[in-house]
């Protein structure tokens, strides 16, 4: 997709404490959200993130963000099904050793303190009820237990504390953030309202400004996914246990991460709807970061127009 950037911008040169929420698949709209804090100026000075988030920040962290771009708009629905480790164990149907293993092969066996700038990864410890910050360490240990969604993958257990998803607790961890010297607070939040329809006339004309060929276009693509109103509603009798989980989790998830926005609000929120993609579409990339980059860039322009 050809990007229309105003190259006569004077840069931000703000630094930011970037927070990234949870959400599945749609966190992969996160990297269109760093990609244009990038490209307008903005230095990211720290990242902290739940679940999807942690993995996002981690691989920007270590300096690896292309590379699992790269890797996620090649992955197709297939080959996202090969990476599932299912297993017979209590608490989980997967492992998640697979794509661990193959993120550790992209971007290294690193630790936490060795990453170019302050990172923490958000996750629950389902016991005593508490969040659990992974500041030092293995990375992608810390990633393992934050991304342990309950009931598809089975937790990680650290110093005999058992950890599921971040996101349980704390969807949009802006709390690690407090300390830092940093210009802006920004939070990516993949919760947001799910009524697209007030926005569908502005992104196809983006998207037309962008593209010649409209049928080859992600933006349209995500689009065309959306259903009018009416044909939006779903037989209970089609649901199947992985829908009623993605909905219970999606509700959840939703009302946890407004009150947090609402208890410690960011300087900036770039709000994701929560119906752009389901939890495991993740081979919808090239819509999803596409989509996560426009919505940064007209939430950025109102932000420097106030």
């Amino acid at each position: 997709m050809t990007r229309v950037i105003d190259t006569e911008r004077k840069p931000a040169e703000k630094t930011v404490s970037l927070v990234l929420g949870s959400g599945g698949a749609r966190g992969l709209a996160h990297i269109g959200v760093i990609q244009c804090l990038h490209e307008m100026g903005y230095i990211i000075g720290s990242v902290s993130g739940s679940s999807i988030g942690s993995v996002i920040g981690g691989v920007y962290a270590a300096g690896k963000l292309k590379d699992f771009e790269l890797w996620m708009r090649k992955m197709s629905r297939s080959e996202i099904l090969s990476m599932m480790d299912f297993t017979w164990q209590k608490g989980g149907l997967v492992k998640g050793d697979k794509v661990i293993n193959a993120m550790i092969e992209m971007v290294g066996d690193i630790h936490i303190e060795d990453l170019a700038i302050p990172y923490t990864a958000v996750a629950a410890d389902i016991e005593n009820h508490k969040e659990v910050w992974f500041q030092r360490g293995p990375l992608f240990e810390a990633i393992r237990a934050s991304v342990s969604l309950p009931l598809l993958m089975t937790p990680q257990i650290i110093n005999d504390r058992i950890l599921i998803d971040g996101g349980v607790l704390n969807p949009v961890p802006i709390a690690p953030t407090f300390g830092d010297h940093t210009d802006i607070k920004l939070a990516v939040n993949l919760a947001g309202h799910s009524d697209l329809r007030q926005e569908r006339a502005q992104i196809e004309q983006r998207s037309h400004e962008n593209l010649d060929n409209k049928d080859s276009n992600p933006i349209t693509q995500l689009l065309e996914r959306f259903q009018k109103p009416s044909e939006q509603k779903h037989k209970f009798e089609d649901w199947g246990v992985t829908d009623v989980t993605n909905q219970a989790f999606d509700a959840m998830q939703t009302s946890i991460a407004r009150q947090k926005l609402a208890a410690y609000p960011p300087d900036i929120t770039i709000e994701i709807p929560r119906n752009i993609a389901k939890i495991m579409e993740f081979d919808r990339a090239n819509e999803l970061i596409e989509y996560g980059y426009m919505r940064a860039h007209e939430t950025l322009d109102n932000y420097i127009l106030t």
